[in-house]
This record gives C-alpha cells, sequence and structure tokens, in this order.
C-alpha cells in the first residue's frame, strides 16, 4: 500500500461508459486522467480471469504514462450460459464493440439452450474487478458483483452494455431503467469501489 495518498490517477480504459462510471465514483480531489489523453490502445487481454485482465490493463497503461493506474475487467455472467460471456463479454459485441450486437447473442444463445427461457427466471451476475498498479507494482486488487436475472427483453436507455437486460435482485427495473444515481449505490462497480476506496 502506499505511504502517500494517490492525488493522480489514469483511468485505464477505452470505454467511454465505463471511464464515466469509474471517474464519478473517484474522489474529487483525485486529478483524473483518461486514455485518450496520451491517444493509447487498449492492450490485447489474453488473461483467463477478470483479476488477470484488470491487473494486465493497469500495468499495461501505467508503464505507458508513468501513472499510477486504475483498471477495471468486468462483465456478466449467465448460468445456463456456464457463466458466459464473462471475460468476454466485450468482446460479444464484435470489432465495434456494439453492445446491441452482444444482447442479441447472449439472446440467441439462451434461445438454443430452451425456447422458453423468457418464462423462467435466468440467474446471472456482473462481476468487476478493480486494481491499481504503478508499473509493475500492484497496489489493490478487489472484486465486487452483483447476482440478479436477465430480462426478456432490453428495457431503458441508461447505463451501458448489458445493464437494459440486467435486473439486480430485489429489483423490478433493469439496470438500464434505473437512474445513475441510483445504479451507482448498488452496482457491482460501487461494490468493488467501497473495497479499494481506502487506497485512494
Amino acid at each position: 500500500m502506499l505511504k502517500k495518498k494517490i492525488n493522480t490517477l489514469l483511468i485505464g480504459t477505452n470505454n467511454k461508459g465505463k471511464y464515466r462510471e469509474i471517474k464519478d465514483l473517484l474522489p474529487k480531489s483525485i486529478k483524473i486522467y483518461s486514455t485518450s489523453n496520451f491517444k493509447l490502445k487498449s492492450p490485447i487481454e489474453n488473461g483467463n480471469t477478470f483479476k488477470e485482465n484488470s491487473l494486465l490493463k493497469a500495468k499495461y497503461f501505467s508503464k505507458k504514462t508513468n501513472l499510477i493506474c486504475l483498471a477495471d475487467d468486468s462483465g456478466l455472467e449467465v448460468d445456463s450460459l456456464n457463466k458466459k460471456p464473462g471475460i468476454f463479454s466485450a468482446r460479444w459485441g464484435g470489432p465495434s464493440g456494439d453492445f446491441n450486437k452482444a444482447i442479441k447473442k447472449v439472446f440467441r444463445e439462451l434461445d438454443k439452450k430452451d425456447k422458453n427461457w423468457r418464462k423462467k427466471k435466468i440467474t446471472a451476475r456482473f462481476v468487476c474487478v478493480l486494481s491499481i498498479c504503478y508499473l509493475n507494482k500492484i497496489i489493490a486488487s478487489v472484486k465486487g458483483k452483483i447476482e440478479g436475472t436477465i430480462s426478456s427483453n432490453p428495457k431503458g436507455k441508461n447505463g451501458f452494455g448489458y445493464d437494459p437486460i440486467f435486473i439486480p435482485l430485489k429489483k423490478k427495473k433493469t439496470f438500464g431503467e434505473m437512474k445513475p444515481s441510483s445504479k451507482y449505490k448498488i452496482d457491482h462497480r460501487s461494490i468493488a469501489f467501497k473495497k479499494i476506496r481506502k487506497f485512494l
């Protein structure tokens, strides 16, 4: 753990939705940089777990900029699809990361398993691993997750990624239908953030 407080931080993502959410969760006292400030492309994510990919990105972007970097790897695990898309959540959207395509693929895969899946509770969870690295040094790596079910149709325009098809436990609305302020209080990223805040 660093002796002094972090006052400058690079958010290691090229996903605008993810960047916005992480920035909103960070203390306002921290000077924040984005990968676009340095015109950085994302590294190849060849880890086998959310944690491996999160650390890989944090180290990569830190070495490129010489800044402390916070990177996130997150995704959706659908139990009846053997926890897919999992670490491949973004890649299911194709080269352009089109999440409409990714959502259609989730529905296609569920249809293959069971044509009547929409009448059943399809359990799923969002997982997020946040890692802070400075060059090769790991400062922190924490995991957050939230359980829920898959909506029979996409609902709502808020959030990003798979938010329109994920209904958190004990809620009626998808993340896509919730106000960002409501989502931030309960989602996988905010759960991970509560654990990593002491490092910031």
